[in-house]
C-alpha cells in the first residue's frame, strides 16, 4: 500500500508563502548559479523547492529553518544527501552565520525570506557581510524597490543607504503571486546582493552612520537641519557642503559617510 505524501500547511505566524512555480525556481537558480565549490547557505528551505536544485549543483548545503515540523519533511526528502545536507534548527534572526564557514570560504545566502521580519533580517545579515560572497532574496517587491533606490527617489530610505553602504544591489526580476502556495496578496521581487571586498565609502565608526543614518530619516519630511539638530549644526553641514535645507533622502551613501567621518572626527 503506498504511503500518503507528507502534507504541511502554511503558517502566517512564520510569514510561510511556499514557492511552487517551476520556471521561478529554474530562473532563480540560474541566477544564483551554485557551484560544487560553494558554500550554500539557505534561509527557511520551507518545503525543499529551491533546496533540491541547490542540493544538485553544490553537492551539499546548510539550512537555517525556524518551523519545527519543516526539519523532519526535509530530511525524509534528501535522506540520499547524508552528511551533505545539514539543517540548522534555528531563527535566522539570532542565528551566528559565521558558524557556517569553512575552508576559509565565504558564504552564499539564499532565502525565500518571511516578508514580516524582512527588513529586520536583512539588517542582521548585514553584520556578517565580510564572510559573505553573496545573497539572492525573495522579498516583497517594495522593498525591494527601497534596496535598490538612488538618492532623490521616494522609497530612498534608511535600508537603501546601509545595504549600498556594504554591498552592490541588484534588483533582478519580479515573481508574480502565482508562483506560491498560499499566494501572497503582494508583488514579489528577487535581488541580489554583493558585499564589497573594499568599501568605497568606509566609515571610521559603522555605529555612528547607522545612528546618523536613523536620525536623518526620523521624520522623511522634515529637513536635515530639523532631524540632525541635536546631532550636527547648520554652519558645520555647511562647511560639509551639504545644503542643511535638503531632506535626508537628497543626500548619497557618500554623504552621510562623510558626515559620519566627520562627527566620529569631531567627537
Amino acid at each position: 500500500m503506498s504511503k500518503k505524501p507528507i502534507m504541511h500547511k502554511a503558517r502566517k505566524r512564520f510569514g510561510q508563502n511556499f514557492l511552487h512555480d517551476p520556471g521561478v525556481i529554474r530562473r532563480i537558480i540560474r541566477a544564483i548559479s551554485p557551484r560544487p565549490s560553494d558554500c550554500m547557505v539557505e534561509i527557511g528551505p520551507g518545503l525543499g523547492a529551491i533546496t533540491e536544485h541547490l542540493l544538485e549543483e553544490a553537492g551539499e548545503l546548510d539550512a537555517v529553518e525556524l518551523d519545527r515540523d519543516l526539519p523532519p519533511i526535509l530530511r525524509t526528502k534528501f535522506f540520499t544527501y547524508g552528511d551533505q545536507f545539514r539543517i540548522h534548527e534555528a531563527d535566522a534572526m539570532k542565528f551566528d552565520f559565521t558558524s557556517l564557514c569553512r575552508d576559509d570560504k565565504p558564504l552564499r545566502v539564499v532565502g525565500n525570506l518571511p516578508y514580516n521580519i524582512s527588513t529586520q533580517l536583512i539588517f542582521h545579515l548585514l553584520s556578517f557581510a565580510g564572510q559573505i560572497q553573496d545573497m539572492h532574496f525573495m522579498l516583497q517587491k517594495e522593498v525591494v524597490d527601497r534596496m535598490a533606490a538612488g538618492p532623490g527617489e521616494n522609497n530612498y530610505g534608511r535600508l537603501s543607504i546601509m545595504a549600498q553602504y556594504r554591498c552592490q544591489v541588484e534588483s533582478l526580476f519580479q515573481v508574480p503571486p502565482g508562483a506560491f502556495n498560499p499566494a501572497p496578496k503582494v508583488d514579489s521581487a528577487i535581488i541580489r546582493l554583493t558585499p564589497y571586498t573594499e568599501l568605497p565609502h568606509p566609515a571610521k565608526d559603522i555605529k555612528q552612520l547607522e545612528d546618523l543614518v536613523r536620525t536623518a530619516f526620523g521624520q522623511r519630511r522634515k529637513t536635515l537641519r530639523n532631524n540632525l539638530k541635536g546631532l550636527i549644526t547648520a554652519e558645520a553641514l555647511e562647511a560639509q557642503e551639504i545644503d542643511p535645507g535638503l531632506r535626508p533622502e537628497k543626500l548619497s551613501v557618500a554623504d552621510y559617510v562623510a558626515l559620519s567621518n566627520y562627527l566620529t572626527s569631531s567627537t
